[in-house]
This record gives C-alpha cells, sequence and structure tokens, in this order.
C-alpha cells in the first residue's frame, strides 16, 4: 500500500480528473479499502480542501469548484519553506525573478485558506544578491511570529539575547524590548528584523536568531516612513557604514591569480571579470580599507593591486602588522 502522502497526492489527482468519483471505484483505483478512501478524504479536508460527498446508488465524492488547479500538500513548516525559498529567488539576480514571482503567486492559489494566510504574513526581502539561503538556523514559529507582527503592525514584546560572551560562551539575554516591527530581511546569510526601537528612538536592525518573541504583542501603531523609503538600502547602508548611499564606503579593484569561477563564490557583491583560465579582475568592497584589503587576502593567492591608492596603503599596514605577529614572542617560540 503506497503511503500515506502518497495516496493522498493520488487521490486528489483521481478527483481532479472527473466530476464524480464512487467511493469503490477510488478504492479500486488506489487499491485500498473504502474504509481507508474515507479515512483519506477526512484527512484532505483537514488540510483545507473542499471535497464534498455525495449520495446515491454508487455513493462517493467530488472535490468542491475552486481547485482546479494541480494539487499540492503542504505542511505549516514546508509551506513557510516554500514561500521563503521562492521570495529569495525574486532577487539572486539569476535571471529567475520573475519565474519565481509567477510560481509564488500559483503556489499561493492552490494551498488552502489557511496555509495561504501564513505565506501571506510572511513577506521576506532579501538583500543583496544570494543564489543560497539564509545560514542561520530560525524557528520557524519565531519567523511567523515576527511575520505576523510585522502584518498586524503591532508593536512587538521580545527578549533578545547580547553575542556570546567571553566567559562560558554562553548568549546573556538583555533587558525585554519593544520595537514597532517593519520588514523581515535576510543579509549576508542570516535573518533581520527591521524595527523602530521604541526606548532608544531609533531604528534598529535585530538577528532574528537571538529573538524571542513574548505574548502578547503591544497595540497597534501608525508605521513609520523608512529613511530613504526602500528596506534594501536602508539595511544595506547600515551594514557597509556608508552615508546612506547604499554602496561601500571602500571601494577597490585587484587583480588575482585564481579561476574567475571559484573568485566568484566567495566574493559576496563584488564584480568579477576573467582575464584567463588562472587570472581574474575584482572589484570589491568593505566598510574600511584594512577590511578590505583583508577580504581580498582571504582568496590566499598572488595580488595585484589597480587602485585605489588607499588600497595599496591597507595592505602596506596589514604587511607590517602582520610581519610584527609572526615575529613577537609567539612567533620566536613557534620557529
Amino acid at each position: 500500500m503506497p503511503k500515506t502522502s502518497a495516496r493522498l497526492l493520488s487521490l486528489l489527482s483521481l478527483l481532479q480528473a472527473r466530476r464524480d468519483w464512487p467511493g469503490a471505484l477510488l478504492a479500486e483505483r488506489l487499491d485500498i479499502s473504502p474504509r481507508t478512501v474515507r479515512r483519506d478524504v477526512d484527512r484532505l479536508r483537514e488540510l483545507g480542501y473542499p471535497i464534498v460527498a455525495f449520495k446515491g446508488p454508487e455513493g462517493g465524492y467530488r472535490l468542491d469548484a475552486g481547485s482546479d488547479l494541480p494539487p499540492l500538500l503542504f505542511d505549516d513548516e514546508q509551506a513557510v519553506a516554500l514561500a521563503v525559498a521562492l521570495q529569495i529567488a525574486t532577487t539572486t539576480g539569476a535571471g529567475i525573478e520573475e519565474a519565481a514571482a509567477r510560481a509564488l503567486t500559483t503556489v499561493r492559489q492552490v494551498m488552502p485558506t489557511r496555509l495561504r494566510r501564513r505565506i501571506d504574513m510572511l513577506q521576506v526581502t532579501a538583500v543583496g544578491r544570494s543564489a543560497t539561503g539564509p545560514e542561520s538556523q530560525v524557528d520557524s514559529g519565531v519567523l511567523m511570529a515576527l511575520g505576523a507582527a510585522v502584518h498586524a503592525r503591532e508593536v512587538l514584546r521580545f527578549d533578545y539575547a547580547s553575542p556570546p560572551g567571553a566567559g562560558n560562551g554562553d548568549p546573556a539575554m538583555t533587558a525585554p524590548r519593544r520595537a514597532q516591527p517593519h520588514h523581515l530581511v535576510t543579509w549576508g546569510g542570516r535573518w533581520y528584523l527591521v524595527a523602530w526601537d521604541l526606548d532608544r528612538e531609533d531604528w534598529r536592525t535585530f538577528r532574528a536568531d537571538r529573538i524571542t518573541p513574548r505574548v502578547p504583542s503591544g497595540p497597534r501603531f501608525t508605521p513609520r516612513e523608512l529613511p530613504g523609503g526602500d528596506v534594501a538600502a536602508f539595511v544595506a547602508s547600515r551594514f557597509r557604514g556608508s552615508d546612506g548611499s547604499g554602496d561601500w564606503p571602500c571601494r577597490g579593484e585587484v587583480i588575482l591569480d585564481l579561476p574567475a569561477a571559484e573568485v566568484s563564490r566567495y566574493s559576496r557583491d563584488g564584480v568579477v571579470e576573467e582575464l584567463g583560465p588562472d587570472r581574474c579582475r575584482l572589484i570589491l568592497g568593505s566598510w574600511s580599507w584594512p577590511g578590505l584589503a583583508a577580504d581580498i587576502g582571504r582568496f590566499d593567492a598572488d595580488i595585484e593591486v589597480v587602485g585605489p591608492a588607499e588600497l595599496r596603503d591597507a595592505f602596506a599596514q596589514l604587511a607590517r602588522r602582520y610581519a610584527n605577529a609572526a615575529t613577537g614572542p609567539l612567533g620566536e617560540k613557534r620557529q
């Protein structure tokens, strides 16, 4: 006998193939008992699919109007995962943005009302181009709570964990926070909540994996206008430490003795141009010149600085710093 999930998909497919299905014929086609057919019909009804039983000599079932698209079965966590994946795909820069947006619309239409509401509450903005999803682990219940607060425009009350300390490594919980949530975003492999902090009277970006929502939520609020009006530009500016233009304050150009395909995998929003089988041009940004030089040094290859002079000076500064570290007391003991 097929597994329950496979049987349910087969049952939905059959119900869409014709208007009325006698129960005995469904049991025969699925190679199950009439009693199992009844149980499976009840399961589909619990998931929100409108299946009507009709009486008569043969008695059977029909899929009610409004369910003429291909059947899809999702539990709550799968629905959340699918909605998030498709929303992030709309900003990957891989040429599938329009298709991902259409796919999300199609999937939403064929889901039961209950799951459709959950998808509508979870609106995600992916900041920057990334072919993969967020790396930080966030409980789906937390994401749904944050999404619901953003959707309902309700003040969020939550505990917020500070970064792990230098002692036992456990994160410390700060005093309860109150904020007006505005957007749920992904950036650099992590989830963030963009919100107006009521206690500090300023905009903040909170890491979602450090948030523990409190219930009940606070009162409804009238949304403030986000500086600049664009959440992606706002978040990018905050993390890049720029003046609000959305670009990195420091941007430089180098030539690396590495294949372009290898550099592209780790260059974030950098621009990579192939110059040969094992040589490429990289234009990359960072929050400081030493930070940019250190980022480029991670590629472990010969580097030719094209410009500007500030980047060349930063490499010289790091070279002296690393040389001092190598010849210090610990370096002398290791030689």
